[in-house]
């Protein structure tokens, strides 16, 4: 059993989440699964970094902006190596570059290539539990990209797919896919399972716990996605291949 394993910004946003995180992970890795973790920046970051940038020009170098901005990820992605390392279960932190992941050249909007698993099927082979940097990888040259709006989450499928993973959770601040919003409509209702065009549809109306380019990556690989909170144990919901009777 493989699990692929992505937690937002709101879910790292402090030390203390970054520890529930670790927590999570390591009941995961108790259940018998291998564990890949994939990280976003803790919440607040990013924006910061471009802040940065803007503070010179608004209209910044793409190869310095993606130097600067993977950065980010690359914080927590060890920040949480760490933690896992002092909690007893060995570990191993992966920028996109350590992890195999190449993309286009078109910075700050990268779209990923091919991945080349090797090191992390060896890491995982060794027992360790492996984080990755979300939201970039490098091209061929070997320039830091990122992958823009979503771009973890984008990951985190990339990487399920690759390594035939069993299941790829996504962790957010919400417990599931709601009919309607539920902060808005109080009786919304949760939904068990999705499938992928259902998954995309409420998309396109405006739901947003999850960018069509992931939606659309997992169908395409055929990845079972879950997404929950990070904050409960509640079930979250599946989006998965849906059959219809007529395929049958």
């Amino acid at each position: 059993m493989l699990i692929v394993q992505k937690y937002g910004g709101t879910s790292v946003g402090t030390l203390e989440r970054i520890e529930n995180v670790a927590a999570r992970a390591i009941e995961a890795k108790k259940s018998g699964a291998d564990v890949v973790v994939v990280v976003s920046a803790m919440s607040g970051v990013t924006n910061q970094l471009v802040e940065y940038a803007e503070h010179y020009t608004k209209a910044p170098d793409g190869v310095a902006m993606d130097m600067l901005l993977s950065s980010g990820e690359r914080v927590t992605c060890a920040l949480l190596t760490i933690a896992l390392i002092n909690l007893g279960y060995p570990a191993v932190g992966l920028s996109g570059r350590l992890a195999g992941i190449i993309t286009d050249s078109v910075h700050t909007k990268a779209r990923i290539e091919a991945i080349d698993t090797k090191r992390m099927k060896e890491e995982l082979k060794a027992g360790k539990i492996v984080v990755v940097a979300g939201f970039q990888g490098i091209d061929e040259k070997g320039d830091a990209t990122t992958l823009g709006r979503g771009g973890s989450d984008l990951s985190a499928v990339a990487i399920a797919g690759a390594l035939n993973a069993d299941l790829c959770e996504i962790y957010t601040d919400v417990d599931g896919v709601y009919t309607t919003d539920p902060r808005i409509e109080p009786k919304a209702k949760k939904l068990d399972k999705i499938s992928y065009d259902e998954m995309l549809e409420l998309a396109s109306l405006g739901a947003k716990v999850l960018q069509n380019r992931s939606v659309e990556l997992a169908k395409k690989l055929n990845v079972n996605l879950v997404t929950r909170s990070s904050f409960n144990h509640n079930e979250g919901t599946l989006i998965t291949k849906e059959e219809s009777m007529e395929a049958v």
